[in-house]
């Protein structure tokens, strides 16, 4: 069991981008030694021969400790939904994605555009009836997967259109109400607002809708204009179908596929070049006694 604080933060920030990032640019992180230490896993009968089999017992430390932090929930929604029901052939992902004055924890795009938020026992639940008006202006389907202290007060507080899922243990999610799908609720406006303005134009070609034909400057509010008078749920679908292919995540599979699965979520989040790829893999692969030479 973790001990302290101190230890419980190291854990969590193990899997942080700033870890991530230092791996990927320089094939090293002091940050994870020191943090590594930190976690007082150094003093445990682990059999850790790499970085890598270091950070997966730094997870299951992490999904077991009581207190779950945001990833271990990340994590599960990961390896059971989009690697588990779907693949990245078939599916894309999306993290932190702009809806409305809200940023989405994480959303999965496959037939349809399915937003998870994420209430973890370490979370509040004061910004959830807010998150959930706006998601409602962007996805079809809408989740919040909650800690068990959360979860009476989650299932009471939002309508029976909204599901509801809890992590039963680390890895397995139970559905406690499945989500309907409101695609007639998205506000067309508000989806044009959340994409980039190239994809805007893909779904305004895709609809037969002409594009204006204004001085760069006007063209964002002459487009903003056209989405208004378009259909709500032939917007959602374009919007998936888009996004499917401009955050398409199926080139990166074989990089997914050599990582530890505790920084296969992380991996699929953080953003770093291609170039980066073999650095982070070396990193992931150095002997841990070496890599504590790194702090």
């Amino acid at each position: 069991m973790v001990q302290t604080a101190t230890q419980l933060s190291a854990l969590s920030r193990l899997f942080s981008p700033s870890v991530f990032h230092e791996m990927a640019k320089k094939g090293c992180s002091p940050l994870f030694a020191r943090l590594f230490v930190q976690t007082g896993l150094t003093d445990r009968h682990f059999d850790l021969e790499t970085v890598g089999s270091a950070f997966d017992a730094a997870f299951s430390v992490l999904k077991s400790s009581g207190l779950r932090d945001e990833y271990v929930y990340r994590a599960a929604l990961t390896h059971n939904i989009l690697l588990g029901r779907h693949s990245l052939n078939t599916a894309s992902m999306l993290t932190e994605f702009r809806a409305g004055s809200c940023k989405a924890d994480l959303v999965i795009l496959n037939g349809t555009g399915t937003v998870y938020e994420i209430k973890s026992d370490r979370d509040s639940l004061s910004r959830l009836p807010n998150q959930i008006a706006n998601y409602r202006k962007v996805f079809a389907k809408i989740y919040v997967i909650a800690g068990e202290r959360h979860l009476h007060e989650v299932i009471g507080s939002t309508s029976t259109d909204v599901g509801v899922m809890s992590l039963v243990r680390w890895d397995q999610i139970h559905t406690v109400r499945e989500a309907i799908d409101r695609s007639d609720l998205v506000c067309p406006v508000t989806i044009f607002d959340s994409l980039r303005l190239d994809e805007a134009r893909t779904i305004l070609c895709n609809l037969k809708v002409h594009v204006p034909e204004v001085p760069n400057t006007k063209l964002h509010s002459a487009m903003r204009e056209c989405f208004a008078r378009l259909d709500p749920p032939e917007v959602h679908r374009q919007m998936v179908a888009t996004l499917k292919q401009t955050r398409n995540l199926a080139p990166i599979g074989s990089f997914i596929n050599q990582l530890p699965s505790s920084l296969q979520p992380a991996a699929l989040s953080i953003r770093v070049r291609r170039s980066d790829h073999d650095r982070l893999l070396e990193a992931v692969h150095t002997p841990l006694n070496e890599a504590m030479t790194w702090a």
